[in-house]
C-alpha cells in the first residue's frame, strides 16, 4: 500500500489531499503556504503512516518557480521524513495539465490537489532530485543577469530609435559604437549638434581625446565621419528637439544603470561559481567562458538529477517528437520548446561559441548548414547544440576535463 500526497501550491495556500492505492480519499485540507503549513502536511503524513505502514510515500506537486521552492525542499531535506523514505516529485504543470484534460470537472484548487495525486498514482513521472542551495543561489544571480540583458537590449534599441530622429545618418558614417561612454556623453550633452558641426575640426578631435582618455586610435578620422553625420541628418524642430534630448538623456542614464548591476552580478557569479566542482570542467570547453558555464551548471543543478543525457536534452527542450502512422513517416519534425528555456538559451548560445573554436563543431554545424535550403543557420545551430548536450553530460558525469580525442 502506498500513500500519495498531492499538494496545489500557490502564494498563500498549500490545497493538499492525501490519497492511498485504492483511490481513496483519507484528508483533503488547505494549509498556509509557510513553515506552519509545511510542518502540518508532516504531521499527517506521520499519522497515517502509523495506521498502516506505508511501502512508498510520494509527495507531488506542480513546478511553481517560487511558491513551490519552499514547501518542496522542506519536505525533501527533512530529516525524520528522510528517515520514512519519502519521494518528492516537482512535475511540470503542463503534464498535470494534460492529466486534468481528460476528466470532465470543475478546476478548483481542492480537486486539482486530487489530481495531483491521482497522477502520482500511475508512477508516470520522475522523482529527481531537489537542487542543493549552491546551484539555486547560483541560479538567481544568472537568472537575474538574463533579464538585465534583455532589458539593456530593449533600452539600446529604444535609444537608438530616438537617435535616428535627432541624427539619421550617424550610425551609418560612424565606425565606432554610439554606446560608448564617449560617444553617449557627446550626444546627451547640452552641446547641440550644429555647435558640434560649426566646431573646427582640431577642437572637436581634442574634445573626442579628452572625453576618450586617449583611447581612439584615429580621433581625426572619428571627428571627421561625426561632423559629415551631422551636416547629411535632417533638423527637428525646437519642441521636437527638446522632447527627444530629454529622452535620450532619460536612456543614457538607465543604460549606464544596467550596466553597473550587470557588472556587480557577474562578479558575484564568478565569485560563486568557484566553489561549484563542475565549473572547471565547462570551463575547460574551447569557447565556452564563465557566464555560459555558470548559466548551465545553475539549470542543471546536480548531474544526477537525470538518467541520461537524453532526458537532459529533453528538459532543456532540445528534442524533435516522431510523427509516424502505418507505413507512413514524417521528415519534418518540429521542437519541442516546453524545457527550461533558460538552460536552452545557454546550451544554445555556448554551442555556436565552441562551433567556432574547436574543429568538430564546427564542421558538424556546417554539415547540417547545407543539408536544407531554409532557416539553415537556426536548424543548424539547434543540432548543433542537441550535440553540445552529450559533451556537458559526458564531463559532468564523469568529472572530467574537455579532451579533442574524446568528442572525435
Amino acid at each position: 500500500m502506498n500513500l500519495f500526497v498531492g499538494i496545489d501550491v500557490s502564494s498563500e495556500k498549500l490545497d493538499t489531499c492525501f490519497l492511498n492505492s485504492e483511490d481513496h480519499i483519507l484528508l483533503k485540507v488547505s494549509l498556509p503556504n509557510s513553515l506552519v503549513g509545511a510542518r502540518k502536511i508532516k504531521e499527517h503524513i506521520f499519522q497515517f503512516n502509523e495506521l498502516i505502514r506505508y511501502d512508498r510515500i510520494i509527495v507531488g506537486m506542480e513546478s511553481t518557480s517560487v511558491y513551490s521552492f519552499h514547501p518542496a525542499t522542506f519536505l525533501a531535506e527533512d530529516p525524520e521524513l528522510k528517515s520514512l523514505g519519502i519521494e518528492v516529485a516537482v512535475i511540470n504543470p503542463k503534464t498535470i495539465s494534460r492529466f486534468k484534460g481528460i476528466f470532465d470537472e470543475d478546476k478548483t484548487d481542492e480537486i486539482d490537489a486530487y489530481r495531483i495525486a491521482d497522477f502520482l498514482r500511475f508512477d508516470r513521472f520522475n522523482t529527481s532530485l531537489i537542487k542543493e542551495e549552491k546551484y539555486v543561489a547560483l541560479q538567481r544571480l544568472t537568472r537575474s543577469r538574463y533579464q538585465l540583458i534583455c532589458q539593456l537590449t530593449e533600452m539600446k534599441q529604444h535609444f537608438l530609435e530616438n537617435l535616428y530622429y535627432k541624427c539619421n545618418t550617424l550610425t551609418q558614417e560612424v565606425d565606432t559604437s554610439v554606446f560608448g561612454a564617449t560617444m553617449m556623453h557627446l550626444l546627451t550633452d547640452s552641446i547641440t549638434l550644429d555647435e558640434i558641426a560649426d566646431m573646427p575640426l582640431e577642437d572637436l578631435v581634442t574634445l573626442l581625446q579628452e572625453k576618450g582618455r586617449g583611447r581612439f586610435s584615429d580621433p581625426e578620422k572619428l571627428a571627421k565621419s561625426i561632423s559629415k553625420a551631422i551636416r547629411d541628418s535632417y533638423r527637428l524642430g525646437k519642441v521636437m528637439q527638446d522632447s527627444v534630448d530629454i529622452v535620450l538623456a532619460s536612456y543614457a542614464m538607465m543604460i549606464k544603470a544596467v550596466n553597473n548591476q550587470i557588472k556587480e552580478i557577474s562578479k558575484a557569479i564568478e565569485k560563486l561559481f568557484e566553489i561549484v566542482p563542475e565549473s572547471k570542467s565547462l570551463l575547460s570547453i574551447p569557447g565556452v567562458g564563465p557566464v555560459y558555464a555558470a548559466g548551465i551548471i545553475a539549470e542543471i543543478g546536480q548531474i544526477e538529477r537525470f538518467e541520461n543525457e537524453a532526458k537532459l536534452a529533453k528538459y532543456a527542450g532540445l528534442y524533435w517528437k516522431r510523427k509516424q502512422s502505418g507505413n507512413f513517416e514524417s521528415e519534418r519534425t518540429t521542437i519541442s520548446k516546453t524545457g527550461n528555456h533558460y538552460l536552452r538559451y545557454y546550451l544554445i548560445e555556448a554551442a555556436n561559441s565552441v562551433a567556432r573554436y574547436e574543429p568538430v563543431y564546427n564542421k558538424y554545424y556546417s554539415r547540417k548548414y547545407k543539408e536544407v535550403p531554409k532557416h539553415q543557420h537556426k536548424r543548424a545551430l539547434v543540432l548543433t547544440a542537441r550535440k553540445f548536450v552529450r559533451m556537458v553530460d559526458a564531463l559532468l558525469r564523469n568529472h572530467q576535463f574537455y579532451a579533442p580525442e574524446r568528442s572525435a
